[in-house]
């Protein structure tokens, strides 16, 4: 008779243990992926801060081109509305947020196809530094949009398999969206050509 209770409380201290320690290997995979969302707000604001000092090199430039930056600054804007209020791995804030970045990233490509037109803007120091600049944040954007969605992968696959998702169904562990563009050819950083040719 002992032994039964000390088998029954054996497994049921077992069953408790792994429920607590799935529970917690949710809670730890959801921590990573909003850590890695912050990396990639940190470098979209970067991204962002960028943008204004870009317009004023242009804006001396470009005179007749008020309609380019014009859309650069709005979709500016929009990006930087976008980013606000993001709950990391909501699918309509992801989709809001990665609309929003096509757009802008489209906008700066404009910008700089645009300014190839413009021999004494390609020439410019400031306009090379700030391309330059903006090339580097847009790689690393790119590389924290991929420990984001790596994050997503690894807590989709604890918060699905069995027996987790018991758990993860019983706690209200929400599923959780990739932040994705649209368009595949909007995913690298856009073509900063400003150097001589040759």
């Amino acid at each position: 008779m002992v032994w039964v209770l000390v088998a029954v409380v054996a497994v049921v201290v077992l069953v408790v243990g792994s429920f607590v320690a799935m529970y917690n290997s949710l809670v730890r995979a959801r921590h990573n992926y909003r850590n890695a969302y912050a990396q990639i707000d940190v470098q979209l604001s970067r991204r962002h801060d960028l943008i204004p000092n870009l317009v004023e090199v242009a804006k001396a430039y470009l005179r007749h081109e008020r309609n380019t930056l014009t859309a650069v600054v709005d979709a500016r804007s929009a990006a930087i509305q976008a980013r606000q209020g993001v709950v990391p791995g909501d699918p309509r804030g992801m989709a809001t947020l990665a609309g929003a970045e096509n757009a802008l990233t489209g906008s700066i490509g404009q910008l700089f196809m645009v300014s190839e037109g413009y021999p004494e803007l390609k020439a410019s120091d400031n306009m090379r530094r700030l391309a330059e600049e903006l090339t580097s944040a847009e790689n690393r954007v790119a590389f924290a949009r991929q420990a984001y969605n790596d994050a997503i992968m690894l807590y989709s696959n604890k918060r699905d398999t069995f027996p987790a998702n018991l758990v993860s169904n019983m706690f209200s562990f929400a599923p959780a969206a990739y932040l994705e563009l649209d368009e595949p050819g909007k995913r690298a950083a856009p073509r900063i050509s400003l150097g001589h040719e040759e």
